[in-house]
């Protein structure tokens, strides 16, 4: 009898980690996959707008080759200001704190399915590459851009479209003006020191860096994510 009641509360105890562990590692799974999905939706949102930055990298190195300087058309600054000036508003900034807990606790231990495993490591490169590739854009940012900038930039025209709006940020600013009928004129300043050459190679030496990070750095990090997100889905049958 003594023998039995040990080997039942044996089996129980057994039974009831056994359902804490996997409560557990479904809480991390729900987590996990609650934290990609958020930022798979911030990452499409990133590249939208990073393609709409070509565009405007596009227009101004048509424009700055051969148009009137003097007097710059109503679309020269929203571009100037967006391929140019704005920088953070068109960075992505993965999260990976539900990662970071699951690996300083242990507790990736949790997930037994290779395929996880394999990908969760792939997604921790993945995010370190896009923040590498983000300190590569900012220091070109840092110098040629800035120094350009406050030579030639007329960030007066950024106050005055501002007027109206103070709590507005940057970029949403300089589309609602672009989306209106306002015309809120703006000068290059010291145009007399302005090289059309090293202005057109900024800017497209530019528009190459975003490329390599779309195609690259950004790309494999929204391609791992979604493999996660499928992964999790089917294992731990999960929806959006």
């Amino acid at each position: 009898m003594i023998f039995l009641a040990v080997t039942l509360g044996f089996f129980a105890e057994n039974i009831r980690e056994s359902t804490s562990e996997h409560n557990q590692e479904v809480q991390y799974a729900q987590a996990l996959y609650t934290e990609f999905h958020n930022d798979s939706i911030v990452a499409a949102n990133k590249l939208s707008i990073r393609i709409k930055k070509l565009n405007d990298l596009d227009y101004l190195n048509a424009y700055l080759r051969d148009s009137n300087l003097n007097v710059l058309s109503r679309n020269f600054y929203p571009s100037f200001t967006r391929g140019l000036f704005l920088m953070t508003n068109y960075a992505f900034q993965p999260l990976d704190g539900i990662l970071n807990q699951l690996i300083s606790t242990g507790s990736m231990r949790y997930f037994k399915e290779i395929d996880l495993q394999k990908l969760l490591g792939e997604i921790s490169v993945c995010i370190k590459n896009v923040r590498a590739r983000n300190d590569q854009e900012y220091m070109f940012w840092s110098d040629p851009i800035k120094p350009f900038l406050l030579r030639h930039c007329d960030f007066n025209w950024l106050n005055r479209i501002r007027a109206n709006n103070v709590s507005a940020n940057s970029l949403d600013l300089v589309n609602n003006y672009q989306n209106s009928l306002d015309n809120i004129q703006g000068t290059i300043l010291n145009l007399n020191s302005f090289d059309r050459t090293e202005a057109s190679n900024i800017v497209m030496f530019l528009k190459q860096i975003l490329i390599g990070t779309q195609t690259l750095q950004l790309h494999n990090y929204i391609v791992t994510n979604h493999k996660i997100l499928d992964e999790l889905r089917k294992d731990y049958s999960l929806k959006n």
